[in-house]
């Protein structure tokens, strides 16, 4: 039988525009060298990397009932994933702006309204039913997390520095912890912190450098990044979580699990998009 995976979080429709430079805190006008729309959001991209390797994904976002909310409904549908939609008044929208040196601010231009209780409840009612719960960083995930004991969740912290507490209900809920080292200089010791708040694994990605992780025993794994050609680097630390949860459910243990996850966000640097799929569901 398929494990059914639930998601919650968000899910957006961006505008990414890459420059030669990032802007400086000056009045000045620049060109971009290219630009392109596309869905972005860390559950969105999750939910597309996992449903391409064949599994049951359901994605619990909020959603309003605009033109961005269809295209984002539009690409999810085409790829496969099936989507719970929560109301908002607003669908999430970011500006993105890069270069090709992978350097990025994101601009948000529109953010989610805050969810319902009704909405809140019966996100945390398909998560608690769930084989396996992934709660991203969002006020749809705090809320849920706030109002039910959920445990054993996996979530991806992001540029986790070990002291946020926006952070620490996704943490003390977790089993598995992803989080990237964009705030700490020693991943072992952060990895060390989130494994005594109860996580029995947590993984941090580190760009180019690859992937460390470490389990509830102090066992420690690695992974090198694998050669690419970089397109855009948008949505890697989604994939490689989707890579390495779809290859655990798969029986791999936690150093083949690695791989894959590598394996996973090279597909992702090498698309325009979070997923080559989402080329397809666009100009279909």
């Amino acid at each position: 039988m398929t494990a059914q995976i639930v998601l919650c979080g968000p899910a957006s429709w961006n505008q990414l525009i890459v420059l030669d430079r990032l802007p400086e805190p000056t009045p000045h006008t620049q060109f971009a060298e290219e630009a392109w729309k596309t869905i972005g959001g860390t559950s969105a991209g999750k939910a597309l990397h996992l449903a391409s390797r064949g599994l049951s994904v359901t994605l619990h976002t909020a959603l309003a009932d605009d033109e961005p909310s269809n295209s984002i409904q539009r690409v999810l549908s085409r790829a496969g994933v099936s989507l719970a939609s929560v109301a908002s008044e607003r669908t999430e929208q970011h500006v993105n702006l890069m270069t090709r040196a992978g350097e990025r601010v994101s601009l948000y231009v529109a953010t989610p309204s805050t969810p319902s209780k009704a909405a809140v409840a019966q996100t945390a009612e398909a998560l608690r039913k769930a084989d396996v719960a992934v709660i991203d960083l969002c006020e749809l995930g705090a809320r849920v997390l706030a109002q039910t004991p959920l445990r054993g969740i996996w979530t991806d912290l992001h540029d986790y520095d070990g002291a946020s507490t926006f952070h620490e209900p996704f943490l003390r809920a977790a089993e598995v912890v992803f989080m990237n080292d964009d705030r700490t200089d020693d991943a072992f010791q952060l990895m060390s912190s989130v494994l005594a708040a109860g996580a029995r694994l947590a993984v941090c990605t580190q760009g180019k450098q690859g992937a460390v992780a470490m389990n509830s025993s102090g066992e420690r794994f690695g992974v090198a990044a694998p050669q690419a050609t970089v397109r855009d680097t948008n949505g890697a630390g989604d994939a490689f979580m989707a890579g390495f949860l779809a290859a655990s459910l798969a029986g791999d243990r936690v150093q083949q699990a690695l791989e894959a996850a590598a394996e996973q966000a090279r597909i992702a640097v090498e698309s325009p998009h979070l997923h080559p799929v989402v080329e397809a569901a666009l100009g279909s």
